[in-house]
């Protein structure tokens, strides 16, 4: 796990959206496989998390959290892009 605080960004909600969704796309069942994730670095500040689902047989399927645009792109095993979901947000305080 990465001990990284991003402003807004739930990385709870963020892992499990993600795990689900890759599990979904490679036709696995969830939590069964290992999820490996990196920090990634622009100029020297995390700018996103990049997520690696190791299935069966070498199979790996991926995802991308940008924390500028919110976004998170995934990727089938082939590495072509397969769906794009926002990231999950953390509740503003009132």
């Amino acid at each position: 796990m990465i001990g990284l605080q991003p402003n807004g960004v739930d990385l709870i909600q963020l892992r499990s959206l993600v795990s689900g969704i890759l599990a979904e796309l490679g036709q696995l069942e969830t939590d069964a496989f290992p999820l490996t994730e990196r920090v990634v670095v622009n100029k020297g500040a995390a700018c996103g998390i990049y997520f690696c689902l190791h299935g069966p047989r070498n199979v790996k399927l991926t995802a991308i959290c940008d924390f500028k645009k919110r976004s998170i792109i995934y990727y089938s095993s082939t590495g072509e892009r397969a769906r794009r979901t926002p990231a999950p947000m953390k509740p503003v305080a009132a």
